[in-house]
């Protein structure tokens, strides 16, 4: 259930539209407060500018915290993918160690794990994605089953070697699927939009200008923010994303027989 929630989120534009909407209507219904139904006294300007910079602070604090973790989400998933593309590098070579009855067929599911591992990263397409993540189960299975006979009949420290590279190919996968996983809690969304309404509502309602163009700076400003963390924070939607240029690299360098 939690994926399906960040889900919402892997359209950075559509969430830079409603929280622009959801903070401009709270500026103006704060406003609306202000000159209609309620009058600040001199009294109370005081304490409202006090209120104002508080909640601003924690606002500004909130999207640094978000920005942050955002950011290290995103290294996460560069990371594995250079360690993914290090460990089937790896492995690639030392199915040398096998027999060479073997060799030949290992190869060949290992590069065809390779392509499909690069096209896991580029396609956006969820259909798409669900058929990626079966024939990635098939050709796991299909490299374990490949590997077990020879280093069964003929078990050396040589074959361990191999058959231990593939155990860090497949596991390489596990992290990079749990780091694409690893999103922004959408409790954390949650909070950030609420702290960020209530501050357009206490702007607005403490807006002493007759320009209300004005009380669209802070919800322009915020939104875009809230843009670039969703942006970074998912892993298809959006421009910022981590494309397989170690394992684009690899693929081209084990081409042929």
């Amino acid at each position: 259930m939690s994926v399906s929630w960040s889900n919402l989120f892997d359209n950075p534009f559509g969430v830079f539209g409603f929280f622009l909407v959801a903070q401009w209507l709270a500026a103006y219904l704060g406003e609306f407060l202000h000159r209609r139904v309620r009058p600040i006294s001199k009294d109370e300007r005081e304490d409202l500018n006090t209120v104002q910079a508080a909640i601003l602070t924690l606002l500004a604090l909130i999207i640094g915290f978000s920005f942050s973790m955002a950011v290290t989400r995103y290294d996460q998933r560069k990371n594995y993918e250079e360690a993914e593309a290090n460990a089937i590098g790896t492995e690639y070579l030392r199915i040398d160690l096998m027999p060479a009855e073997s060799v030949t067929t290992v190869r060949a599911l290992m590069r065809k794990y390779l392509d499909l591992r690069i096209v896991f990263y580029e396609t956006v397409d969820q259909r798409e994605l669900d058929r990626i993540s079966a024939d990635t189960t098939k050709l796991q299975s299909g490299l374990w089953s490949a590997m077990l006979p020879a280093a069964n009949a003929q078990p050396t420290l040589a074959q361990a070697l191999a058959i231990a590279g593939m155990n860090d190919v497949l596991n390489a996968q596990g992290y990079t699927q749990a780091s694409w996983w690893n999103r922004i809690p959408v409790a954390a969304w949650a909070l950030m939009g609420l702290i960020a309404i209530a501050c357009n509502l206490v702007i607005g309602y403490g807006e002493r200008s007759k320009h209300a163009l004005l009380i669209l700076v802070i919800p322009i400003v915020v939104s875009i923010s809230f843009l670039l963390i969703a942006d970074i924070d998912s892993p298809r939607g959006g421009i910022i994303r981590v494309m397989p240029e170690n394992l684009i690299s690899l693929a081209q360098s084990v081409r042929g027989p």
